[in-house]
């Protein structure tokens, strides 16, 4: 089913995505960040479809089939790297900071701070170009609200 975007992610030189998968792509991510720790709870999943649908203005039922197709990618998908590269090359930088205060929002989802989430959230700034300043503050953020 997603053979030719995989296909694209593992190329030398990938094609920009399209907005349908740097949509995608993103909540590959968000799921990828929540199995981390071995326990994809509840309100972890909860959490990326309330993102996904605040992000792209969809309604529950769309942002649970896009969650459910982003689960599937992220089980076949390679590596962190090339999703947040794909990322990266869709998305500019202000909208990369949400893409990081959107996975701190997946980390915290559950109410603990886990080391394996942030070493991946470190990992994925980093690849996308967000600053550790940058970074830093969309934590607070998020973290603040609560």
């Amino acid at each position: 089913m997603f053979a030719d975007f995989l296909k694209n992610l593992v190329a030398p030189e990938p094609e920009p995505l399209n907005d349908s998968d740097a949509r995608l792509a993103l909540s590959a991510l968000l799921v990828r960040l929540a199995r981390t720790d071995g326990e994809y709870s509840v309100s972890e999943a909860a959490r990326i479809e309330s993102i996904i649908s605040a992000r792209y203005g969809l309604s529950t039922t769309d942002a649970r089939s896009l969650r459910g197709e982003a689960e599937t990618l992220e089980s076949e998908a390679p590596d962190t790297v090339r999703f947040t590269r794909a990322i990266k090359d869709a998305v500019a930088y202000e909208d990369r900071i949400g893409v990081i205060e959107a996975l701190w929002k997946v980390a915290l989802a559950d109410g603990a701070r886990d080391a394996e989430e942030d070493a991946l959230i470190r990992l994925a700034a980093s690849l996308l170009g967000v600053n550790d300043v940058d970074s830093a503050k969309a934590r607070q953020r998020v973290a603040n609200a609560g």
